[in-house]
């Protein structure tokens, strides 16, 4: 399981709350998916429980996993996050685009040339 990437300069309870939001959102993980135990993650990453419940915590924050107390965590239902993801990453483009047109580039080559890596991929 690759989920910590120790040359990553973020906080390992970060990376762990990207992969498994890009699981949910992906449809990797589905509604009512019970998250593996802090326990059993903490051992297979070799990492603290206590940074996996931190992990967990900041999920359930941000509405993607709900706790069952004495059962675990479970994946919540995710089509609110889905649109909400894709707001972020939109506004993330169009924060590009603008910097992009106040150095001089234009945008519309910009997107049309990230268009086609796309499809080369």
């Amino acid at each position: 399981m690759q989920i910590i990437n120790y040359q990553d300069g973020r906080p390992i309870y970060e990376q762990i709350v990207e992969y498994y939001k890009h699981l949910i959102l992906i449809g990797a993980m589905e509604t009512d998916e019970q998250m593996p135990s802090v326990r059993s993650l903490a051992m297979d990453l070799a990492t603290n429980p206590n940074t996996v419940q931190k992990a967990y915590a900041q999920l359930e924050r941000e509405g993607f996993i709900y706790t069952v107390k004495g059962r675990g965590n479970f994946v919540k239902e995710n089509s609110n996050l889905v649109c909400a993801r894709q707001d972020e990453i939109c506004d993330k483009i169009l924060e590009l685009l603008r910097e992009a047109k106040e150095l001089g580039f234009n945008p519309r080559e910009i997107l049309k040339s990230a268009s086609e890596r796309i499809e080369n991929d």
